[in-house]
């Protein structure tokens, strides 16, 4: 397994997220609620280590 490169951008609520193969998503942060383009998936962060993820692609069936 080698090393992989990743890189974030923060424009206020709106992260940019980078790979060495260039743009790779975009997310959407509002105090502990985000958004991101590329799994189409809600989170939210809860208390301590934990979090919620609602992935909307997998909860249409």
């Amino acid at each position: 397994m080698g090393l992989m490169f990743r890189k974030r951008k923060k424009y206020g609520p709106l992260v940019l997220n980078f790979t060495e193969n260039g743009f790779s998503s975009w997310s959407i942060r509002i105090g502990r609620w985000s958004w991101n383009s590329r799994a189409k998936a809600h989170r939210v962060d809860l208390p301590g280590p934990l979090s919620w993820k609602q992935d909307k692609s997998r909860s249409r069936a």
